[in-house]
């Protein structure tokens, strides 16, 4: 028999991640992200993990590299303002390729801010935020069903691909509540840290070698003591040890890069409504989607020719899938919580004669299904030739 669940979008984040594997949380309580570390708390324990309150994001984010270097799957959670001070650690696991998730439910900024009001000012942080030329994997859902679903895959691109993955969400997804199906054990997939008897006692590993690359596999991080490698957040060669001449630097920047640019249409998720012969496209995603797929409805009962694109994977975009929409679409309206982060993207993809307007608040307020229904038949007027 199903199991129904009936939860707050923190909740289902933090449950979720412990049903993923995850065994270790360091936090820093932050609105609207408290609830997570909450949940952790009182769960992770019974689930024989360790659940630890730091004493500011900064070490927050560094306990959880440590612990995922040690062999545990781990977590952070927090939003805007502790998000930015994260972003060192961020680029860390990045270059030391650390297995690990950083969930950020988004409110209002800059700096303090709205802390009880919905952004998505986050955007291009998530992608930007930590210095140098790297890729990020990041997701964002729409529901709490698919919170739970959702973070469970980031636990999995995590393992994967060897890389820091960000969940985002904002203040609207992170307190709602909603009923939704438990999957079961045979509808997920959920990728295992390497075994301790998998390798041998004291044997000498190269973690960062070209050959783990090919296809990317579970990464062989494992407990300390099992095998011995070096971590360095410097420019290294294979084995980790710092080797800063031209072509290591060169080598391993593109190939940190390329493990997750070359998997990209495999990453990239996202969901899609009515767009078969749609002339006017919608792209909204998170707590946002929900609105557009109102408006799209209402629209399609007016006979207007409107489909929606919702991005579940935010980086990497899904290029191959929306070039070929937009490469029929007359117009497309673009919805966010914030000044035009992603429309930024989505208009580089764009043919010079397609119409694109932009429906946007920061105020801290929904977008609501009429003001996106108003742009969508203000823009379909503009195509009317007369």
């Amino acid at each position: 028999m199903a199991t129904k669940a009936f939860l707050q979008g923190d909740e289902a984040c933090a449950l979720g991640a412990i049903r993923a594997g995850c065994r270790f949380y360091a936090g820093y309580p932050i609105t609207p992200a408290s609830e997570i570390a909450e949940v952790m708390s009182r769960e992770l324990p019974k689930a024989g993990g360790v659940f630890i309150q730091m004493e500011d994001e900064i070490a927050s984010a560094a306990a959880v590299g440590g612990s995922s270097l040690s062999g545990v799957k781990s977590m952070t959670a927090t939003s805007g303002p502790g998000f930015s001070l994260m972003q060192e650690v961020l680029g860390y696991a990045v270059m030391t390729e650390t297995p690990c998730v950083f969930v950020d439910v988004m409110r209002g900024g800059p700096s303090t801010g709205l802390p009880t009001k919905p952004s998505q000012g986050d955007i291009m942080q998530a992608r930007w935020g930590t210095h140098g030329d790297h890729e990020i994997i990041a997701l964002y859902p729409s529901s709490v069903g698919e919170i739970y679903r959702l973070i469970i895959k980031a636990f999995n691109y995590a393992e994967k691909y060897r890389t820091p993955v960000i969940f985002l969400m904002d203040e609207i997804l992170g307190h709602m509540r909603e009923s939704f199906t438990l999957p079961k054990d045979s509808e997920i997939k959920i990728l295992p840290r390497m075994k301790e008897d998998e390798i041998e006692e004291e044997e000498i590993y190269a973690p960062f070698s070209e050959s783990n690359y090919a296809e990317p596999t579970p990464t062989p991080l494992v407990q300390m003591g099992k095998a011995r490698f070096h971590v360095s957040g410097l420019i290294h060669d294979e084995s980790g040890f710092p080797l800063a001449d031209f072509r290591t630097s060169e080598k391993l920047i593109r190939r940190l890069s390329n493990k997750i640019r070359i998997h990209a249409d495999e990453i990239s998720k996202y969901e899609e409504f009515m767009t078969e012969d749609a002339e006017t496209l919608v792209i909204a995603y998170g707590t946002v989607a929900r609105s557009a797929m109102k408006a799209v409805k209402i629209a399609r009962q007016d006979k207007m020719k409107v489909g929606l694109f919702r991005p579940i994977t935010i980086w990497p975009v899904a290029t191959t899938r929306l070039r070929r929409l937009l490469s029929r679409i007359k117009s497309v309206v673009i919805t966010e919580m914030n000044l035009g982060q992603y429309a930024r993207e989505i208009v580089s993809l764009c043919r010079k004669d397609v119409k694109v307007k932009l429906v946007s608040k920061v105020g801290g307020e929904l977008i609501t299904p009429e003001e996106i229904l108003d742009a969508i038949t203000s823009i379909q007027m503009e195509l009317i030739e007369f």
